[in-house]
């Protein structure tokens, strides 16, 4: 994966999320405890995440710094957010040797970025949409890489409902939802 597949995802929450400024996003994001507009932040918060960790290579913890989003930010100001940080987090990707690493609870390859980039970006677009009563599904090919990126042992099912079922968000037939799960970034 790569700062595209970055760029795919946010872009494909704008699209999705644009056209409902004017909705309530003080709204409970899905099943989460956070709002809509908390769990916008977050995404935003973690994609400039990702890229300081790519700019600055620490080894052994996150930069000790964090996104604030002022509390008065609209909606549309937290997609330009989101979408400014995923530019950021692209273009970081986009000038990293695929054998720099850097940590992200260990050694995690520029690739490992990207998937997490695109897990934040699709399944909290995914809670958003639930919250504001929007019907909508991520795409089958990011779900497809981010899963086989950092979810290896997922079961072959329909790409989104697997990536959904990894992360939390749904059953699938005959298995329990999960309540935790762990993200396969790292590589040796």
């Amino acid at each position: 994966m790569d700062g595209r597949d970055v760029d795919e995802a946010v872009a494909e929450m704008v699209r999705v999320l644009a056209p409902h400024e004017s909705a309530d996003w003080r709204r409970p994001a899905g099943t989460l405890e956070w709002s809509c507009w908390k769990t916008a932040a977050h995404v935003a918060h973690d994609l400039l995440a990702y890229a300081g960790q790519l700019a600055a290579l620490p080894e052994s913890a996150y930069l000790p710094f964090d996104l604030v989003v002022r509390d008065d930010a609209s909606p549309r100001d937290l997609l330009r957010t989101v979408t400014g940080a995923g530019r950021l987090l692209s273009n970081a990707l986009a000038v990293s040797d695929p054998s720099v690493r850097a940590w992200h609870w260990g050694p995690t390859d520029p690739s490992g970025f990207a998937a997490l980039g695109v897990n934040e970006t699709l399944v909290h677009t995914h809670d958003i949409t639930e919250g504001l009563g929007i019907v909508w599904h991520p795409p089958e090919s990011l779900c497809s890489a981010v899963l086989a990126r950092l979810f290896p042992d997922t079961p072959a099912e329909d790409p989104v409902q697997a990536l959904l079922w990894s992360t939390g968000r749904t059953d699938l037939p005959g298995r329990p939802r999960l309540m935790s799960w762990v993200l396969k970034a790292a590589v040796g």
